[in-house]
């Protein structure tokens, strides 16, 4: 017998042990508990009654998510429990004297008694609301009204009465007897019973789907609310002692069900009183809990200063139910859950055009207006990109469909019309946010291609085309859009989350009756129909003095089933916006291609380098001394001091300010930090880094700049804060004030550009300076030979090592690395795309990186074998040339890609191309230059030299 109880012993602790390593439970949260609490299940015979003193507390376990998901684990536990009898609670009992000696068995342990009387909780406070208390606080009294049927009544008359009316369910009663409950019919019921299988709900009766009386699980005016939610949702429901010196638990009812009960009628002396949902029973929990949660922490914080030990079998059993989770989020990606009605916040962004490149306001142009106009917050990046987030005309609430809503009407001059016709000749589109989620306009693709929808960022404000046969070309306005707003159901809370947003617009000449009012009926639109425009004559056109209506439609789509879209994939279909889909297979081999070439390379320099090394210094007599060619004879002049050593100096510390600003970004990228659901954050994490990474470019510069025996640290300090971010900020300048003149959003408003300066001259230039003087303190980096003080003569080269050829040559390598993804990185920018692969473009850097370090030290080390030492500046324009080659693949883009036609548009262009291009070039030769470097101080550093 003490074999077996020692086994379940055992057995108890593995299961605890198991359970609590699957919960992840750290051992710091333990304490937050005073003292600990033992589960005694329903397979011990109930407590018949409960000390009339005693205080009680009940807590719903909806607030502990993961108990459905271990009840397996958990029951396994709380049967080694009970079968272990007294010899496990004795050990417990023990242990707990360990901790606290203070502990006695009376309070540890709920006794039993075999009194017939049946269990109750004394009723305080939160457990003691009812039924009724929930339908007076929904405005119902206990023998109030309820929205019914009959059964004779058809399911067509009884949903649209549900939406007439905006509830999920109807009472059905027996024809003229309104106080007999014959069943309830739900939309779930008219879903399954009605569409699903192809039904007619016109011809089909309301007593042929319903739920039957004798199925319904039904509730009285007196019960109480915690038993009415575990009744409807299947939770388990805990009731804790409270006049202890720890909480211990009295009850624990392991009802695993997996009911999914949306609505329940109330039921008192065998008549209909009223029917509450679970909405109306959550509400009510939430209210009243708030305070039990309140007085539970301050009694969890009065219990912090109390010490645990370490293994205890009964804390272990305790954390396996309960468990203490920190968290946090991103901004913009929290979800967020709407209940039925609602209200859902739709904004307005900027007009783009792939024509133009020029984005402008949405209230730019006469569309309808919200009584007053309220600009969203907005980080620096979305501002640097031309958004203009505000709050727009559209009135949505969540889950109630609204057809032929009127907007506004309005009548256009000859201004206004123009404006609209140029904006349509542009080809602009409106872009609108619901959600954080962008609108789109979905498109069903002609070929077998997948997917089979396509989704395009905004619709387009209008057209231009033919119409019934006319030979001019008009424009015409889109003035109805059919939203659709889709969301996935969390069956068990009522609560929805969006997961799509989407419209389809219509250009329709709205007509009416009589003179306009805001009551005037149009005659093209059907609001009592589902989606339905009736055509008019001619679409809306745009002509002065026409007169224009703006109307829509919203619907709302659930998304229900395991395999429909959830939340956190709704950004799924975003990214595969248009058939310019990502061709894995043909970039991959691309760039294992290069990175086949390179190490092919990396291996003949190591043999080669192997082979010279031996040989030289196997070199004995001086005939064999004299008689040595190739690297070694410029020994003396290798390390000599370059031409413009300053400005080369400058140039190393801005590449190392860019290779890191780009490195980290990817970091933070790959985490998901800069998804596209956080608009602007990839360009404003870009300017924060490259801000802070000036620290490192003051040290690079001035370590290199004290290599060169270089004495005036601050001079090499203020170039380097202010050389290239000077250029750049001169060609942004103008590139603004062009963008000024065209009236574009797209212009930095005078704020920003204070921002961006007190970046650059508040933190930046002082980071340089900071970041020099701490490079400059330290000790000179000695060179591995000495320097002659009479240079060497170069011996004339051959034509493949003239600079310029090699020079050239060399940059064709690394940007064979990056070509296939720069037309992507093009195509997101240029063509109003995202771009979101950046684990795959970090690969890519890293190959770019080693490219451009091998092709370096390759040409430089035949540069160096035909006695040439001149390989400073050589090396870092050797890398560094592949932008010339991103800037002529980005004018070759712009010809063959792009549709720019106006001048001021290429301008942008090609000076946005042109500061990236030079961005590129201090990027790659800083990082070829300190290839070179390493490889040179290597090989001089491995030879006898006399």
């Amino acid at each position: 017998m003490e074999t077996r109880q020692e086994e379940e012993i055992n057995e108890l602790q593995s299961a605890l042990e198991d359970a609590k390593k699957r919960l992840h439970v750290k051992e710091a949260e333990a304490s937050w508990w005073k003292d600990t609490a033992y589960i005694v299940s329903e397979h011990i015979p109930k407590p018949s009654r409960i000390t009339s003193n005693s205080q009680t507390r009940c807590y719903s376990l909806s607030s502990l998510p993961f108990a459905l998901r271990y009840q397996t684990s958990m029951q396994a536990a709380i049967r080694s429990f009970v079968s272990g009898g007294n010899v496990v609670k004795a050990s417990l009992l023990q242990h707990l004297r360990v901790i606290n000696p203070a502990i006695q068995p009376s309070s540890v342990f709920c006794t039993r008694s075999e009194s017939t009387q049946t269990s109750r909780m004394e009723e305080h406070g939160f457990e003691s609301t009812t039924i009724s208390d929930v339908m007076k606080a929904k405005g119902k009294s206990a023998d109030g009204s309820w929205l019914w049927c009959t059964t004779d009544d058809t399911v067509y008359d009884a949903v649209k009465s549900m939406t007439q009316h905006n509830v999920g369910a109807l009472v059905v009663v027996k024809p003229g007897e309104q106080q007999s409950l014959a069943g309830i019919i739900t939309e779930r019921d008219y879903l399954r019973k009605i569409i699903v299988q192809g039904r007619s709900s016109k011809s089909t009766k309301v007593g042929d789907i319903m739920t039957e009386e004798n199925k319904l699980i039904t509730v009285t005016p007196e019960t109480k609310v915690l038993r009415a939610m575990q009744l409807m949702t299947g939770k388990l429901i805990f009731f804790f002692h409270k006049d202890c010196n720890f909480f211990r638990v009295l009850k624990c009812r392991f009802n695993f069900t997996d009911n999914r009960i949306r609505h329940i009628p109330v039921i008192k002396d065998k008549g209909m009183v009223g029917m509450v949902s679970i909405g109306d029973v959550v509400r009510a929990v939430v209210t009243e809990h708030r305070e039990e949660l309140n007085r539970l922490n301050a009694f969890i914080q009065g219990a912090m200063a109390i010490e645990f030990r370490r293994s205890a079998i009964a804390f272990t059993l305790l954390l396996s139910f309960i468990h203490v989770a920190h968290s946090f989020y991103l901004p913009g990606v929290a979800p967020q859950d709407f209940e039925k009605g609602d209200e859902l916040k739709v904004k307005v962004n900027k007009l783009t055009s792939i024509k133009t490149q020029l984005p402008y306001s949405y209230y730019s142009l006469p569309f309808c207006q919200p009584k007053k106009i309220v600009d969203s917050t907005e980080n620096l990046g979305e501002v640097l990109r031309g958004d203009r987030i505000e709050n727009a005309p559209y009135s949505f609430k969540m889950r109630e469909a609204k057809m032929c809503n009127v907007l506004c009407r309005v009548t256009l001059d000859a201004k206004t019309a123009k404006a609209f016709k140029e904006k349509i000749d542009d080809e602009y589109r409106v872009n609108m946010i619901l959600d954080n989620l962008p609108l789109v306009v979905p498109i069903e693709r002609g070929d077998q291609g997948s997917p089979p929808v396509v989704y395009q960022l905004g619709y387009h404000v209008g057209l231009k085309g033919q119409y019934e046969g006319s030979k001019e070309q008009k424009y015409f306005m889109h003035n109805h859009l059919a939203f659709t707003v889709r969301y996935h159901l969390d069956m068990q809370t009522d609560s929805a989350r969006i997961v799509g947003f989407e419209v389809k617009p219509y250009s329709v000449k709205h007509e009416y009756d009589g003179e306009w009012s805001e009551k005037a009926r149009l005659t093209t639109c059907d609001p009592h129909k589902k989606r339905l425009v009736v055509s008019s004559s001619t679409p809306q056109e745009v002509e002065p003095k026409k007169e224009i209506i703006f109307t829509y439609d919203v619907e709302f789509e659930a998304s229900i089933c395991e395999s429909e879209v959830k939340w956190a994939s709704r950004w799924d279909a975003y990214l595969l916006m248009s058939d310019n889909q990502i061709h894995w297979f043909s970039i991959v081999n691309s760039l294992m291609i290069v990175l086949f070439l390179s190490g092919m390379v990396a291996m003949i320099m190591l043999r080669t380098l192997y082979r010279d090394i031996s040989r030289y210094n196997e070199l004995e007599t001086q005939e064999e001394a004299q008689e040595e060619t190739g690297w070694k004879l410029v020994h003396g002049d290798v390390f000599r001091l370059p031409a413009n050593s300053d400005l080369l100096c400058v140039y190393v510390g801005t590449g190392v300010q860019c290779l890191g600003m780009v490195f980290v970004t990817m970091i933070f990228a790959m985490l998901g930090f800069l998804s596209p659901s956080n608009r602007g954050g990839l360009m404003t994490a870009m300017l924060l880094l490259w801000v802070f990474m000036g620290l490192f470019a003051g040290y690079a510069a001035s370590r290199l700049y004290k290599m060169f025996k270089g004495t005036e640290w601050k001079r090499i300090a203020f170039r380097t804060a202010f050389l290239f971010p000077a250029v750049v900020s001169s060609i942004f300048f103008v590139l603004n004030a062009l963008i000024w003149g065209q009236k574009s959003s797209g212009a930095v408003p005078f704020g920003t550009m204070f921002a961006l300066i007190f970046l650059w001259f508040g933190i930046s230039v002082p980071l340089v300076f900071v970041g020099a003087y701490l490079g400059f303190k330290k000790p000179p980096v000695d060179d591995p030979v000495k320097t002659n003080k009479i240079p060497r003569q170069i011996p004339e080269q051959a034509w493949y090592m003239n600079p310029i050829f090699s020079i050239l040559i060399g940059g064709i390598l690394p940007f064979g690395a990056v070509f296939i993804e720069l037309f992507f990185i093009l195509t997101s920018i240029w063509l109003n795309q995202f771009y979101y692969i950046f684990g795959f473009l970090f690969l890519v850097f890293v190959i770019l990186i080693v490219t451009c370090a091998e092709i370096t030290v390759v040409l430089c080390y035949f540069q160096l074998c035909s006695e040439d030492y001149l390989w400073w500046w050589r090396s870092y324009l050797t890398s560094g040339s592949s932008a010339l080659y991103l800037f002529l693949y980005a004018t070759f883009y712009f010809f063959t890609k792009l549709q720019i036609t106006k001048l001021v548009s290429a301008m942008l262009y090609f000076g946005y191309m042109l500061i990236a291009s030079y961005a590129f070039f201090v990027l790659t030769g800083t990082i070829g230059f300190y290839a070179c470097l390493w490889f040179t101080r290597l090989i001089y550093s491995s030879v006898k030299i006399d």
